[in-house]
């Protein structure tokens, strides 16, 4: 049985999601199947943190994130289930788990739309948004960093979206 109604928000989603990315120098987004697409890989070419392999912490300017839709996504929503953490691994922010694929953008509504989500995920790799509370962090170390840290913020200060010109008028002869 197909439900027209989830079908419609895919659909819409799909093409407000394509519109924003054709729209950035950041964000490259591919639908994996559909249409609509119900799973998508979003790439972001901004700059975040990284832990490297000598424990210190630099500067990544490439981040993957799985996207998918859930058949009952219009009724309920769980950030784990919609998002996974790609790549790369050593991502350092407290909102993104250290050893699992795990991102937390916040309590998920039902029906959070597909371009709410991108943002979402621009703002936590970018370090505009952050939990500085040990206790809602998923990677506790980097949690600790941020706090020290947060004159470092964001690390991308570029909107996700390009602004567009505006049309300059001609001054009016009198």
């Amino acid at each position: 049985m197909i439900d027209t109604i989830l079908e419609n928000f895919l659909t819409r989603q799909q093409e407000l999601g394509m519109a924003l990315a054709e729209s950035s120098d950041i964000l490259d987004l591919q639908p994996l199947d559909g249409p609509p697409a119900r799973h998508y890989r979003a790439r972001f070419r901004c700059r975040g943190m990284v832990r490297t392999r000598d424990g210190k912490v630099a500067v990544a300017n490439h981040f993957e994130v799985g996207i998918r839709f859930l058949a009952d996504y219009l009724r309920r929503a769980n950030t784990f289930e919609v998002l996974t953490w790609i790549s790369p691994r050593e991502i350092f922010h407290p909102n993104i788990h250290d050893r699992a694929p795990y991102l937390c953008l916040g309590k998920l509504r039902a029906g959070t739309p597909l371009v709410d989500i991108l943002y979402g995920i621009f703002e936590i790799v970018s370090y505009h948004k952050m939990t500085v509370s040990e206790e809602d962090a998923l990677n506790h170390d980097a949690c600790a960093w941020a706090r020290r840290n947060q004159h470092l913020f964001p690390v991308d200060r570029r909107p996700l979206k390009r602004r567009t010109a505006r049309p300059h008028s001609a001054p009016s002869e009198r």
